[in-house]
C-alpha cells in the first residue's frame, strides 16, 4: 500500500510493522521512524487506528481462560510434535 506521497519510510513497510509498534515490540529508533510516518501519512494513521481498535476489542473479548486440562493437552501435543521433528531431523542427518 502506498498513499502516493514520498515518505522516508515506505507505507507498506510501516504497515507491516504497525502491530509490533502497537505492542511496543520495536527498538526505539524504529518506533520513532513509524511515529514520524504516521504523523505525515493520513492513510497509514487510519490503518494504525483500525489495528489498535481491533486489537483492543479482541483483548476485551478474550478474557476467558481455557480449562487447565485443555492447556495440558495442548502442551503435550506441542511436545509430541517437537519430539517427532527432532527424531526426523536426526534420522535425516544420519542418512
Amino acid at each position: 500500500m502506498s498513499c502516493g506521497k514520498h515518505h522516508e519510510t515506505d507505507c507498506s513497510e510501516v504497515l507491516q510493522r504497525v502491530v509490533f509498534f502497537i505492542d511496543n515490540e520495536l527498538e526505539q529508533a524504529d518506533c520513532a521512524q513509524i511515529q514520524q510516518h504516521l504523523e505525515e501519512c493520513g492513510p497509514c494513521l487510519d490503518k494504525f487506528d483500525l489495528e489498535r481498535t481491533v486489537k483492543a476489542l479482541v483483548a476485551r473479548s478474550c478474557s476467558e481462560h481455557a480449562p487447565e486440562s485443555l492447556r495440558d493437552k495442548v502442551l503435550l501435543s506441542i511436545r509430541r510434535v517437537q519430539v517427532e521433528m527432532l527424531e526426523t531431523r536426526i534420522s535425516t542427518e544420519r542418512e
